[in-house]
């Protein structure tokens, strides 16, 4: 398996702006680049590697809205409303 690691730039988290209510968690895994593809995203997941607002989150259909923070291998990205 592939694994594409960035670059931890700062503390502070990415922006990811999102242009619906909601976004699921393994499709903003794939949006923001976290993650390859759809199954690679499953996969951590599923393995518990990834938090969402401080909590490990195991759930890949995951609602995330604007405001909540996604961790995931050093990396912390914020949800945005697009345009705000």
């Amino acid at each position: 398996m592939k694994v594409r690691v960035t670059k931890k730039l700062s503390d502070a988290p990415i922006a990811i702006p999102i242009t619906t209510e909601f976004i699921k968690l393994q499709d903003f895994l794939k949006f923001a680049n976290a993650c390859e593809s759809g199954g690679m995203a499953k996969t951590f997941i599923q393995n518990g590697q990834v938090q969402v607002n401080g909590e490990t989150c195991t759930q890949r259909g995951k609602k995330l809205r604007p405001g909540d923070t996604v961790t995931f291998m050093g990396n912390t990205w914020l949800v945005s409303q697009e345009g705000v």
